[in-house]
Order: structure tokens, then sequence, then C-alpha cells
């Protein structure tokens, strides 16, 4: 049966990672793994991975990474090793809940026709948590409907949220090294990448809560960067086509 890979990267989620782990094995789905992507998180998050790691053994994988190098990277390492260790499915996903582990039968449901499925708070049957202000719906809102899906001229209108899965061949077709960007930008480019590159992509609605445990990292300033940015993204990526796939998997 095919194999699913939960990549998690986590920095100080000491509190929320033993509860994720338990929501996302008590979803029953058939060969599910978990990959926690540690960034030497100062609260011990890295040492309580590897203690989950031996209460599930071959279930759990941890990579310790030496520092805070941030998202990009560590969803990159994240993904490479997960392809290392045989996945056929790859599911990204924050640790705090705010993406919540209910939703992954849907994600996977998804990629039977499709090579990339993001959970979408923007398509219809998506939502936000209700304690959003006001300012911060009409600018996540805006850079997702409206202005990123004009500038990068792509039928997505969640880019930058990061609840995704994708087939092996997806992201090894993605040429992960072509990525560039860092922080909450980086899952533009990647699925701007996608979407030159020729992959089916299916957003399937979730609604995202804030997070209930820990401090979240995304602000005002994290969308504004990710808005800005998206002109770089598309002449970094604009000349991509389907015949430029990557074939080759990672050493």
């Amino acid at each position: 049966m095919p194999k699913t890979v939960v990549v998690l990267p986590t920095y100080n989620e000491a509190k929320t990672l033993p509860l994720m782990v338990d929501a996302l094995f008590d979803l029953k789905v058939d060969n599910l793994n978990i990959l926690v992507v540690d960034d030497n998180s100062p609260d011990g998050t890295g040492q309580i991975a590897d203690d989950l790691s031996m209460k599930h053994p071959g279930r759990i994988n941890v990579l310790h990474r030496t520092q805070k190098a941030g998202l990009g990277p560590a969803y990159i390492a994240g993904f490479k090793k997960a392809l290392e260790l045989g996945a056929d499915y790859i599911v990204q996903m924050d640790c705090d809940f705010s993406h919540q582990p209910k939703y992954i039968p849907d994600l996977l449901a998804g990629l039977q026709t499709h090579d990339l499925v993001l959970g979408s708070r923007y398509v219809r049957g998506g939502s936000v948590d209700e304690t959003w202000s006001l300012y911060r719906k009409a600018l996540s809102g805006f850079a997702n409907r409206v202005y990123i899906p004009i500038v990068l001229g792509f039928p997505v209108v969640d880019a930058t949220g990061g609840y995704r899965a994708w087939k092996r061949e997806t992201l090894i077709g993605l040429d992960l090294d072509r990525v560039r960007a860092n922080g909450y930008v980086f899952q533009v480019e990647l699925a701007y990448i996608a979407y030159r590159l020729g992959f089916k992509i299916k957003e399937v609605p979730i609604y995202f809560p804030d997070r209930k445990l820990g401090q979240s990292k995304m602000d005002v300033k994290i969308q504004r960067e990710a808005a800005l940015r998206v002109w770089e993204i598309r002449s970094n990526h604009r000349d991509l086509t389907p015949q430029m796939r990557r074939t080759a998997a990672y050493s």
C-alpha cells in the first residue's frame, strides 16, 4: 500500500508535538508515518521527538537541524528525507493545530486525480478563524484571491497556505534545488513552480483556526513580504515548461 509521510517542521513545539502525533495516528490512515524536522528547538522539542520515535518504532523519524534557518530550508530538507524514506505521498503541515489533522484524508483523496492538493482557506467552503481582525482577513484574502493569482496568472486562491499533499513524482519533478525563497513566500514559489511545470493542482476547503497552544510565527509583516516578493517568483520561474521537470531522484 502507498506510504504516506507527514512532514512536521518544529521550533519550540514541545507542548504540541505529542498531541499532534496522537492526533495523526488516531486518523487510522493506512501506512501513515511522521517525519519531524526540528531546528534545534531550545525548549527540548528535538528530544521529545526522539522519545516519540522510540515509542513508535518505524513510524516516526526525526531530522535534527543544527540551527533555525527558516521554514523553506526546513521543508526542503524534510521533503528530500521523506523521498529517501520511500514516501509515495508527502503531507506538509504545521505542528500547532492551525492545520487540523482531520483534513488529511481529503488531501490524500485528491491525490488520486491530481499531483498536488492544497488545503485552502479561500476556496468555496473554506474559512479562517473568526477572531481574525478585519484588516488581517482583508490583507490575506486580497493577497491570495486577487493579487497573487493576477500577478502569477495561475488558478490558485490560497498560495500562501502551508497545508498540502504531494505525490512523490511531483516533488521530484519540481527539482527542489530550484526553490530560492524562505519564510511563507516559499509556499507561493512551490505552488507556482508546480503550476508552470504542468502538474495538476486541486484545492480542498479547510477551516483555519488560530493556534491554541504556543505562539504564532505568522504576522502581518510576513504576509506583506510574501505579497511583495511575488514578482520575483514570477521572474525566476515564468519560463518553466513541463519538459523541464526533473526525472532523477535526489541522491
